[in-house]
């Protein structure tokens, strides 16, 4: 597998777009060509130090919670494997060491689906004082890191530039109509569900994560990732005790370290890089959560993509 990868530029493909992680391009006029890369995001900004391995991480988690929530919910993917994909394709996904998954177009609803069921994150504050996370009251006295009585559904904007906005149940309805917005709840919980019980049997627990969903064919599908260390929060089982910040495992450990800058950090014109330490803890953490939800090592997984 190559260490790191940030940039495509694939010979024979359009590129369609460039977001923070992925590259998108037409494989013809019902499916793309996803490239997870190792760029990393946090707070809205591509830091300036890759995460190696991480892309391969992304699309080998998805791929298996794609395969494993079928029945949940069906979802873009076709194949993440070369020998799968049009021979053409196949040639360049083999290149990219297992960062590489043909999916069909979808369109995608433009909101990001947030599922919660422990008490973390940017939702804290809200509850200490208001004592309801968007609108969704909860009972008092939940500590931090702490199990909520039942998950709970917080959907945001999916802002093309800049920060995704929290949005109440009136205002998803406002947005995409209310058996629509219905069903985008429905099917996250139940996704959220199923997947939380798949990490408790691997010694995990599924603090949060976002799905975005999509229709292909005018049905429900789910799209982007699914469940990965960049899009989720984990807590380990055998060292997580509420009440205590929770170690994380997930995307978490770089934002903790970039909340140490100084102030106007973020918002320098050239986004921060992050010390060798941080790059290799969480190179380590996302390879360690693949091998304990899939049961193997991204190796392996890898090797089979690219045979």
């Amino acid at each position: 597998m190559a260490d790191v990868i940030t940039e495509t530029a694939l010979p024979g493909l359009e590129r369609l777009h460039r977001g923070k992680v992925r590259d998108v391009y037409a494989v013809d006029d019902r499916h793309l060509l996803f490239v997870a890369t190792d760029r990393l995001s946090a707070f809205d900004r591509i830091l300036a130090t890759p995460i190696p391995g991480k892309g391969a991480v992304l699309t080998q988690t998805s791929a298996f919670w794609f395969r494993e929530l079928a029945d949940v919910l069906p979802n873009h993917m076709v194949t993440e494997r070369a020998r799968e994909m049009p021979p053409e394709v196949a040639a360049l996904a083999r290149g990219l060491g297992g960062r590489a998954m043909l999916v069909r177009r979808a369109q995608v609803v433009p909101v990001e689906c947030v599922v919660r069921g422990y008490l973390a994150g940017s939702v804290e504050e809200a509850y200490r004082r208001d004592g309801a996370v968007q609108g969704v009251a909860l009972p008092p006295g939940i500590p931090l890191g702490g199990r909520l009585p039942a998950p709970i559904f917080t959907p945001t904007t999916k802002a093309a530039a800049g920060h995704d906005l929290p949005l109440t149940w009136d205002g998803l309805v406002d947005l995409v109509g209310e058996p629509l917005a219905a069903e985008l709840r429905d099917r996250s919980l139940a996704l959220f569900e199923a997947a939380s019980a798949r990490c408790a049997a691997q010694g995990l627990l599924l603090c949060d994560t976002k799905f975005e969903l999509g229709h292909v064919d005018g049905r429900l599908v789910v799209c982007d990732e699914a469940l990965t260390p960049d899009s989720s929060r984990f807590f380990k089982a055998s060292e997580h005790r509420p009440g205590e910040r929770p170690a994380p495992w997930d995307k978490q450990l770089v934002r903790d370290h970039l909340r140490t800058l100084p102030p106007g950090a973020m918002d320098a014109p050239e986004a921060p890089g992050l010390p060798a330490q941080v790059v290799a803890d969480t190179a380590a953490r996302y390879r360690e959560v693949y091998r304990l939800l899939a049961g193997r090592d991204l190796d392996a997984a890898v090797a089979e993509a690219v045979a």
